[in-house]
């Protein structure tokens, strides 16, 4: 698994007179679960996406392990995150009219020609390792926690070695809320996958092995 390096990173937008985002260094074991945390707007998301090569930094270095994304183009980074990151994000991002099942699968069916039995395999298993019994039905017809139960075995279809999630709770009542942490947080540490949680749920943050808190694009609780 792949351990986390970041060296000098900044991140800088138009019409701010100082970075957005500047961390001097982070450095995260492979395996470790890690929650982000801080006011909105102080940065969370950006880290992220740096994170995870959806944005491309300003400055500095982010490596995992031998793989540094600032050095790759979009394309690139594209192909390295869809081969090492699974994501969990607020909105869930699932097909209506689609089923659990099938909308697990399609990002692994447009990725490859032919999609491997053992992939489909794997896909009903999760779906029922997080409770979803009933795989054929469509996600227009889950609960919220249903939906985000969903999203997070599509995450981890793939097996992942990092898994990245952005605020995976905070449209969920508690109940659900509560469930869904115990997953992301038990699946990843069954994997051995390196879990990253941006979150305001207290709840969820304190299951998790580290807390870094961030204010104006800043690490001050490291």
């Amino acid at each position: 698994m792949p351990a986390l390096r970041v060296s000098e990173l900044t991140m800088r937008f138009a019409g701010l007179d100082r970075p957005a985002l500047a961390i001097p260094a982070l450095t995260l074991d492979a395996g470790s679960q890690v929650a982000i945390t801080g006011p909105s707007g102080s940065g969370k998301t950006t880290l992220l996406n740096l994170l995870t090569g959806l944005e491309r930094a300003s400055g500095g270095s982010v490596c995992w392990s031998a793989t540094d994304l600032t050095a790759l183009g979009e394309s690139a980074r594209d192909r390295w995150r869809a081969a090492h990151v699974g994501l969990v994000m607020q909105d869930f991002h699932l097909l209506p009219g689609l089923s659990a099942i099938d909308n697990v699968l399609l990002p692994q069916r447009l990725a490859r020609l032919r999609l491997p039995q053992a992939t489909r395999t794997e896909a009903e298993r999760l779906l029922r390792r997080v409770g979803l019994e009933r795989i054929e039905q469509t996600v227009d017809t889950l609960s919220r926690g249903q939906m985000q139960r969903v999203a997070v075995a599509r995450a981890l279809v793939a097996g992942p070695g990092i898994v990245v999630a952005d605020e995976p709770t905070a449209s969920l009542d508690a109940d659900a809320g509560a469930a869904v942490a115990d997953l992301l947080s038990g699946l990843a540490r069954d994997t051995g996958a390196t879990l990253i949680v941006a979150s305001h749920d207290p709840l969820f943050v304190g299951r998790l092995d580290r807390v870094l808190r961030l204010e104006a694009g800043r690490i001050v609780q490291p």
